[in-house]
């Protein structure tokens, strides 16, 4: 694949289509593997606002709705769609995405600029057939379903737990942007910053945060279920990112991270706690118990596919039982770190069955009380909890 649209230099490129070029190097470093949050702060650096913020919008537009363009594609298209050149086919479903749900831009200048995106992309003999599908997209406008934009294998999984009507409604959820939430914690909210059902959770629909962190509400949901309170010994087995270890740490407890990444877990030092790199599937280093102990644990993400809409893209139903093989060791493995009297925390971002219900089940402990919170019920992404006692 050719990838001659790298990040904008220090000197903006011309006016043509900046949004648009910062959007489709986005998605081809998304296509080769790369995150989106990552790849888009890259791609967009040197953009104007207004210009970054189109640009976020037509990147997480088109993942979260590839499937729907690929759709609407396959029938203005003479070619069948997997078989386009990568290059050609992520330059068509950004376009389409504009076209059909954006309107702040004019749709000859959406095609135009795709024309022109495909020349520079190095297929300069594909232009007119990128021309001729969005003009034939512009006359027809042909619809697909909106569930086409999420896999089967995760409806089904999505309709087994929690039935077909909700299954549908965190289909949708996962189409939109998501709400702004900040940890707050003990400070003063910014101006214009709303309150929430959870302590210390406030949404800012627009503004700059400040000196406060993004934190979704459902991941600040989760460490209430801790009960800490001072002078705790507390243990964050799967610390990174340090958002939930940096919540706990807001009651004044005796806080130790754990993480299994050396970069990531060097990323920890902030939080002005020890931190241990340590395999969290294998026994603990550590002499001392906890009373308290979080396991974030590694997990799907089918919770934040609003958020991180080319997850979907990547999983595989094969994915699910590595992961809960290595969930399960990881519980396991906090449980015996456990201090009398004390609570394990297990959580994950996931929707699925075999990485929470299951989980739990097989690692012996007593269930306290689970959480769970769902998209399109709940604000948020989606988050299981589990409170646990040996």
């Amino acid at each position: 694949m050719k990838d001659t649209l790298p990040a904008p230099p220090s000197t903006p490129p011309s006016k043509l289509a900046e949004a648009r070029q910062a959007a489709f190097a986005t998605l081809l470093a998304v296509e080769r593997g790369a995150w989106s949050t990552e790849a888009l702060a890259t791609k967009s650096q040197y953009l104007q606002p207004r210009d970054a913020a189109l640009a976020s919008d037509i990147v997480y537009g088109t993942l979260r709705r590839k499937g729907e363009l690929d759709a609407v594609m396959a029938k203005c298209s003479s070619r069948p769609v997997p078989d386009l050149d990568p290059n050609v086919r992520i330059v068509l479903e950004m376009a389409l995405y504009q076209l059909m749900f954006l309107d702040r831009v004019p749709d000859h200048a959406v095609v135009n600029d795709a024309v022109e995106l495909t020349k520079r992309a190095g297929e300069a003999s594909a232009a007119p057939f990128v021309n001729a599908v969005l003009r034939r997209a512009l006359r027809e406008h042909p619809e697909a379903s909106e569930f086409a934009s999420t896999p089967e294998w995760i409806m089904r999984s999505w309709t087994r737990k929690f039935g077909p009507v909700a299954a549908k409604a965190i289909a949708r959820a996962s189409l939109v942007q998501p709400r702004r939430y900040i940890r707050v914690g003990n400070g003063v909210p910014p101006e214009g910053a709303l309150e929430t059902g959870v302590p210390g959770c406030y949404e800012l629909a627009i503004g700059s945060p400040g000196t406060y962190r993004f934190q979704d509400i459902g991941s600040q949901a989760v460490v209430p279920l801790l009960d800490l309170q001072p002078g705790q010994r507390f243990l964050d087995v799967c610390a990174a990112p340090g958002n939930k270890t940096a919540q706990a740490l807001e009651s004044g407890v005796l806080g130790v991270a754990c993480e299994l990444s050396p970069k990531r877990a060097w990323g920890l030092k902030s939080l002005g706690i020890p931190v241990v790199v340590a395999d969290a599937r294998n026994p603990l280093p550590f002499s001392c118990k906890f009373d308290r102990i979080l396991v974030d644990a590694p997990c799907t993400g089918t919770g934040t596919l609003s958020r991180n809409p080319e997850i979907k893209w990547r999983l595989t139903p094969d994915d699910v039982p590595d992961l809960h093989g290595r969930q399960v060791a990881i519980l396991k493995s906090a449980l015996e770190r456990l201090a009398p009297g004390g609570i394990v925390v297990y959580a994950t971002c996931s929707l699925e069955r075999e990485e929470n219900e299951d989980v739990v089940a097989a690692s012996g402990a007593r269930v306290v009380r689970t959480m769970q919170r769902v998209p399109g019920r709940d604000p948020g992404d989606g988050f299981f909890a589990a409170v646990l006692t040996r």
